[in-house]
């Protein structure tokens, strides 16, 4: 198994439900069609089982191939293929009556309508007529092609359901019957993918609980089987809905709420909030306005200059002329990303003009229409994540987490820590604190706000301000034993900061510690370097009173076991070299051998600690994946640096990966480990309950 997520549809046919189910992918199709213009695929795309087969198939019989072809290419079974040929001829009729109604005109109700249980959405009706989505919306609504919504009954007829949930249509009786009650929408975060994943769903069940709490009813729309927002019990009513524009539009026609709340479910329904806005409806909590001037990069830069803080030297570009010309003169390293995007998307690190050049097409393309931000990238930085609430007039930190791994590896990526732990310059707490509540009060904060910061040579830079949940608020929220996504719901309803309780940054319980866990067994040949873009599909956490048996729990949960005694293999650039030293001298002290390349073998031995020089793997044999091979490495400490050696010594990543070698690729890591296996060696771990912390 290759994915990290699902989707689930539910419609009156089976064409409807997989429309419905495609579109609810957020791939960038409307559903069954894509941008362009279709061609007959290649055979390989048909045959080999990928991601995008499904798109193959329908390309193929658009282009003219027969069912019992596709069928002998691809062993799907002949009951789909028919039903997608049938979706394919209802193309082709849509196509045929646009034609013939001429301009100015557009299909007719009774074929508008069997498009529609055809699955097809608003954007599909666009493409296949020549006109936009909201052309086809418009013209679907004149006349009167709407859908209404069916039952699942959770009780399967035999008493009356108090819990059922609700699917949008296209038949002639709604069951929907909603009620005068007050009401609040909780847009949900879709399919679970890198970047955006249960720490959204999280954020979106503590927020249905805090409106039923206050005596609102909570409708939820989301389209993920595997999350608890949709378990039909989590809230008062539940939507099994794509999150489009055109579906929750529907549900909001039908419940007519309050307002909605778009802030607890990452990046799709944040996409939302300006159209959904445009269209007459409330947001609740920080406005559309105040995210997008925290993400547009231009405004953003105002937000900075108006709170007096500093960001590092940017630039955007809307062309990859204009990203070369702004690229070359912030200088490099640069750091490179498309703008609207959550896990780091497409996001790169370049080091010379050819990189440059090959990662903004590579971004433009990606997500068309939207500029790349440029970014001088601060090597040898540290990160700190901040979160905090906010209720539109005042703003309390919830908790600082420092990011272990220096800057350039995705927060999502690497170990946090709360409290922070080490290499903070003193005074830059308080400053960090300062510069969230400048920005949160400038924005208008009202909910959840996340912001990223970096020190480098004692010198404070804003990276990233999202006045939105982040993925960091369940971890935030468990080390402090402080309920934020409830919060901030409660807040975004109107409350104060006061009324809520919490007028002060809560005290963190002990250490916590946040590791990431990462797939790459599952993918042959993948390097497993870590940086600016997102990789790790889950994460955990441990906690103690010290640093180094927090981290000792984290490491465990996350699968990885420090070893308590063996050899330890180095390998660093020369910038890391005085850093390791210590650390090598403490492994040494602990009874563990050292290995190391010559170059570092050599550093270690003029400063009067042995290291035995072992071969790269270009160098000969045995080298150093034969030694792991042999089982004669228990540790591995590798630090890249630069262009070149984030693309060396990949098969020295990936043995230890095969073999379940610890690998840590920064010397924070390693020293984090290096506290961890000293806390081992003092004896057993003790446990003991959360309650008796939080007294």
């Amino acid at each position: 198994m290759k994915s990290v997520g699902e989707v689930m549809a539910l419609g009156r046919t089976f064409a409807e439900a997989f429309g419905k189910a495609l579109r609810s992918l957020e791939t960038g199709r409307g559903g069954w069609t894509a941008p362009g213009t279709p061609a007959m695929p290649r055979a390989e795309a048909l045959r080999v089982p990928r991601p995008e087969r499904i798109h193959a198939v329908l390309d193929a019989l658009r282009a003219g191939a027969t069912v019992e072809l596709v069928n002998e290419v691809t062993g799907i079974d002949r009951w789909f293929l028919d039903r997608f040929g049938e979706v394919v001829a209802l193309e082709t009729e849509v196509r045929a009556e646009t034609r013939a109604a001429g301009a100015g005109a557009f299909v007719p109700p009774r074929l508008l309508r069997r498009a529609k249980r055809a699955g097809f959405s608003d954007e599909d009706l666009g493409r296949l007529t020549g006109t936009s989505a909201g052309e086809a919306r418009a013209a679907r609504l004149a006349a009167n092609v709407v859908p209404v919504f069916s039952r699942v009954d959770t009780c399967a007829a035999e008493f009356e359901s108090t819990t059922p949930y609700l699917y949008s249509c296209y038949e002639s009786e709604c069951e929907a019957a909603p009620t005068d009650q007050r009401k609040v929408v909780v847009l949900g975060s879709g399919p679970n993918r890198i970047g955006q994943g249960l720490e959204f769903d999280y954020c979106c069940v503590h927020a249905a609980r805090a409106i039923s709490e206050a005596g609102c009813e909570s409708v939820m729309v989301n389209c993920n089987p595997e999350t608890v927002s949709t378990d039909y019990d989590t809230s008062d009513r539940l939507y099994f809905e794509p999150l489009t524009f055109e579906d929750v539009m529907a549900v909001i026609e039908k419940e007519k709420p309050y307002g909605v709340l778009v802030q607890f479910g990452g990046q799709t329904p944040l996409k939302l909030a300006h159209p959904l806005q445009e269209a007459g409806v409330r947001i609740l909590g920080t406005s559309p306005d105040a995210i997008d001037r925290a993400e547009d990069r231009e405004r953003f830069g105002e937000l900075l200059a108006e709170t007096g803080l500093a960001a590092p030297p940017w630039a955007t570009a809307r062309d990859v002329g204009e990203g070369m010309v702004e690229g070359v003169k912030l200088g490099f390293p640069l750091l490179v990303r498309p703008s609207y995007v959550l896990g780091g998307r497409a996001m790169r690190i370049v080091y010379d003009e050819a990189a440059l050049r090959g990662v903004l097409a590579e971004a433009l393309e990606a997500f068309p229409g939207r500029p790349v931000l440029l970014d001088r990238f601060l090597e040898d930085a540290f990160e700190l994540d901040v979160d905090a609430v906010g209720d539109g007039r005042s703003i309390v930190v919830a908790g600082v987490m420092q990011q272990i791994e220096e800057a350039g590896i995705h927060s999502g990526d690497s170990y946090g820590v709360m409290p922070p732990y080490r290499r903070v310059p003193r005074g830059a707490l308080g400053e960090i604190r300062r510069a969230t509540q400048r920005l949160g009060e400038a924005l208008g904060v009202v909910g959840l706000m996340n912001v990223q910061f970096a020190i480098r040579e004692e010198k404070l830079y804003v990276l990233e301000v999202n006045p939105r949940a982040s993925r960091t608020v369940p971890f935030v929220a468990k080390a402090t034993g402080v309920p934020l996504a409830r919060i901030a719901a409660r807040l975004c309803l109107g409350e104060t900061l006061e009324e809520v309780g919490l007028t002060k940054e809560p005290p963190v319980l002990g250490v916590s510690i946040k590791a990431p866990v990462f797939p790459f067994r599952r993918f042959e040949g993948v390097d497993t370097i870590l940086g600016p873009e997102m990789r790790s599909t889950g994460e955990v956490m441990g906690r103690d009173r010290s640093f180094g048996l927090a981290f000792l729990k984290a490491t465990a949960g996350a699968g990885i076991q420090l070893p308590e005694s063996g050899t330890v293999f180095c390998s660093v650039h020369d910038g890391d070299k005085e850093a390791l030293l210590p650390i090598a001298r403490e492994l040494a002290s602990l009874g563990f051998r050292i290995y190391a390349t010559s170059g570092t073998a050599a550093f270690l031995a003029a400063a009067g600690l042995e290291a035995i020089p072992v071969l790269k793997v270009n160098e000969g044999r045995p080298n150093v994946v034969d030694r792991m091979i042999n089982g004669e490495i228990q540790l591995v400490v590798n630090t890249p640096l630069g262009k070149d050696s984030f693309f060396d010594e990949v098969a020295i990543r990936r043995e230890a990966l095969e073999r379940d070698i610890p690998c840590l690729t920064t010397l924070t890591a390693a020293s984090a480990a290096l506290e961890a296996i000293r806390a081992r060696s003092g004896g057993p771990i003790a446990v003991s309950p959360l309650q008796e912390a939080e007294r």
